[in-house]
Formats: structure tokens, sequence, C-alpha cells
């Protein structure tokens, strides 16, 4: 098990040198209609550009810090040789779901029928976004907000307890998705 970084998993994210460094992140929309022949397309264009492009369900997660967050911590996966998995894109989508089984890893990344994603290019590739964005709309939706319902499915998804949102208080029901992102390093 590689060294856990001791600044915090805000620290992390708010470090604007880490932030900028070598991977995007766009909100999409766009259909699926067949899981496979979608996932080998991105694949595809994955594989002529030297990149990996990772698509995390909106829909459950807690706004683009819990991206940055999942990113980073399957970045230093990458670098340290501790990896789960042997994609980094299921890396990725693994700590974004802050579990050690790929099943739940795949409920955070495409489904079929619409998808409002958070696509996340690494490294950075300004060419990609052509090719990608003849199947999916960029989204202008305010994916930050967290609603009562989305609230409703992030404590169950990550399992959060009635105790730890009476001492945080609802308002900080990102942080403890993101402290489960975090502990994945943990129970690795």
């Amino acid at each position: 098990m590689g060294t856990p970084d001791c600044r915090s998993h805000l620290d992390i994210i708010n470090d604007n040198n880490v932030r900028d460094m070598d991977f995007e992140i766009g909100q999409v929309n766009f259909q699926v209609r067949d899981i496979e022949k979608f996932l080998l397309w991105l694949r595809d264009i994955s594989h002529r550009n030297g990149i990996s492009i990772v698509c995390f369900n909106a829909d459950l997660m807690a706004g683009q810090d819990h991206v940055i967050s999942a990113m980073l911590h399957a970045k230093r996966a990458k670098q340290n040789g501790t990896c789960i998995s042997s994609s980094f894109e299921i890396e990725a989508l693994l700590y974004a779901a802050g579990s050690r089984q790929c099943l739940d890893a795949v409920k955070f990344g495409v489904h079929q029928g619409l998808n409002n994603c958070y696509i996340s290019i690494y490294p950075i590739n300004s060419h990609v976004w052509s090719e990608l964005l003849t199947v999916m709309t960029r989204s202008i939706e305010d994916l930050e907000q967290i609603t009562d319902e989305k609230m409703s499915l992030l404590i169950s998804l990550f399992s959060i307890t009635n105790d730890e949102i009476a001492v945080t208080g609802k308002d900080r029901i990102k942080d403890l998705v993101l402290e489960r992102v975090a502990l994945l390093d943990v129970n690795k």
C-alpha cells in the first residue's frame, strides 16, 4: 500500500496546481442504445489519441469535486502501482463509488438510455472533443446542486449514517461522499 497523502481531500481538490494539471472535465448528455458499442467507440477514441476518457454518471456524483477527487486518487494509484483494476477508467469509477467492487463502480459509469455525465479526459487533448461532440451534447445544467432526492440517493449509495449527518449537517453531504472516496485508499 502506498503512503497516504497527509493533506485532506479538500486541500487536494482546492490546490490549483493539482486541479489544473493534466485532465479536464466537461458536462455532457448523450443517448446510449448499445452499451458495448458505445464503450468500444470510446475505447477507439482513447487508443487513437493516447488518452483515457472516463464517463461519470452525474446523477450519482456529488458534483465536480467528486469527479476531481476520483480522478486524482486514480492517478495516484496508477503512479504508485496500487490500482485495483487494470483499466484507469474503471479505477477512477471505483474511487467515485468508494468501493473495491467493479459492480459498484459500473453503476457510476455509462448506462443504457439518456446519460447525464461528467466526462474526464486524461491527459488533456482538445482534439478529442470534436469527435465526442458528434454523439454528445455539452450540458449547462447545474450539476452542483444537491436536491433532497439526490441527497437521499447519495446517503444510500455511500452508506452515510444518521449519526454522521447529525454531526456534520446535511449541507456537508459532499464532504462525507469525498471522505468515502478517500477511504478507498485505506481499504485497499
